[in-house]
């Protein structure tokens, strides 16, 4: 039996994630009634990149990934596979390597999903890793009523909200309203690491 060297498996896990991604956009797609040109002019992203990512061919980065699912109306999370929250049950546990996890294949940045039942209230929690000057770019507004919550675990992270900047240090927390475009940045040579809550007010 021959192993897979590291990149190999690397690679293969990526294809797995790239996979899992594209059947989510496709299946959403087509319970919305939309076209892929339609989706397309919705979401900003073209024609020809949709349709790769649907195959599973492409993956895509972490701002096309917002803005198809800002067009689709649905969280980051639903596509990336979040599990169904129990339907019952004191307690739900998922094992960390059982997380659904999105990477950004042009700056390695990665999104954990950490709640192990997101769909059992309004709020889900993610953990964010940007390797050393690193930034997510601006991502799209959420819809009115969406509140993040953040704390660094590691390092030093710059968070951009509607033209104010605000840097964090390990341990340092902060709270807004997510219906601005926002991003992320890693502008030092150390990795940073941070947990997100997002919740939604009805």
């Amino acid at each position: 039996m021959v192993e897979q060297d590291g990149n190999a498996a690397e690679s293969q896990h990526g294809d797995d994630l790239a996979g899992a991604f594209g059947g989510n956009v496709r299946r959403r797609r087509e319970e919305a009634g939309l076209t892929l040109e339609q989706l397309s002019t919705q979401s900003s992203v073209s024609r020809a990149m949709l349709s790769k990512v649907e195959r599973g061919e492409k993956s895509p980065t972490i701002g096309v990934a917002s803005r198809i699912a800002h067009a689709l109306d649905v969280s980051l999370s639903d596509l990336i596979g979040a599990p169904a929250a129990a339907a019952s049950g004191v307690a739900i546990v998922m094992r960390k390597n059982d997380r659904p996890a999105f990477r950004d294949p042009e700056t390695g940045f990665e999104r954990h999903i950490v709640s192990a039942a997101p769909g059992a209230g309004r709020a889900e929690m993610v953990v964010h890793y940007l390797p050393p000057q690193v930034s997510t770019g601006l991502l799209p507004a959420y819809p009115p009523g969406t509140e993040k919550q953040l704390v660094v675990l590691e390092g030093t992270l710059t968070v951009a909200i509607g033209g104010i900047s605000e840097t964090l240090n390990t341990g340092d927390s902060l709270f807004f309203q997510a219906d601005a475009d926002h991003g992320f940045a890693n502008r030092t040579n150390a990795p940073c690491e941070y947990i997100m809550v997002i919740s939604r007010r009805t």
